[in-house]
């Protein structure tokens, strides 16, 4: 996501205030009643046909892309100026044991999005071609993915973040890599998880923080000491209502 933020950026970034604890919020429900994914539905093959020939289905608008919606948050960014276009990358690495998701840990000292687990992916350049090209791009910046190793399958929905941004988020098919070259400014560290559990509903969880505009959703998945959530649950949240079908 975005390199560097400015302080006049901060009239139109309404994101979550410094030094907000998002799994220190209680767990309001588990999604354990939902439909599971068919484990049929969950290899290279099945997921690439499912995204290039999707069935009817509905994304979930979450409680961020609704405020982003109320506070006019985009439309603001865009007249001031700002870059408001993004595309970040879902990897899914091909093991032998299945697919893996992978994910970054962000560098705290970052203005947006600090600490948090992400794709990778940013903001897009004049001189990316498409979105495909801004996600391969961004990915090979931030933790030296060969863009060879890559087989973009589809893309989700756009989904809006309280930073400013309409992302477009990108499914591709990857060679796992013996080494991985990270940007220290950007990104302090690297992990995968195994697909099926980030596909399993009764691992997402509900969260909700009461602030003085009331209170917000949002959702978790935590796995193995790292706290996935925000942005990134909401747009794996689409991958299940896609897969789920």
């Amino acid at each position: 996501m975005p390199k560097i933020s400015k302080p006049e950026e901060n009239i139109i970034n309404l994101a979550v205030p410094a030094g907000f604890d998002a799994e220190a919020i209680p767990i309001y429900e588990v999604c354990d009643q939902q439909l599971k994914v068919a484990a049929e539905l969950l290899n290279p093959l099945a997921i690439k046909r499912r995204l290039q020939s999707p069935p009817q289905w509905e994304p979930e608008i979450t409680d961020e892309n609704r405020h982003v919606i109320a506070a006019d948050i985009i439309a603001r960014r865009h007249a001031a100026g700002k870059v408001t276009r993004a595309a970040v990358l879902i990897p899914l690495l091909l093991k032998p044991d299945g697919l893996y998701v992978l994910l970054t840990q962000r560098t705290n000292h970052l203005r947006d999005h600090a600490g948090q687990i992400s794709f990778p992916g940013g903001r897009v350049d004049p001189g990316d071609a498409s979105p495909d090209e801004t996600a391969l791009r961004e990915s090979e910046e931030e933790i030296g993915l060969h863009r060879a190793g890559v087989e973009i399958i589809g893309h989700l929905p756009e989904y809006l973040t309280v930073s400013g941004y309409s992302v477009t988020p990108i499914v591709g098919l990857v060679k796992p890599q013996a080494e991985y070259a990270l940007d220290e400014f950007e990104v302090a560290d690297i992990f995968e998880v195994p697909l099926h559990f980030l596909m399993d509903p009764a691992n997402h969880q509900v969260r909700v923080w009461q602030s003085e505009q009331g209170g917000r959703r949002f959702y978790s998945m935590p796995y193995e000491g790292r706290f996935i959530w925000g942005a990134t649950a909401g747009m794996l949240r689409n991958l299940y209502h896609l897969l789920k079908v």
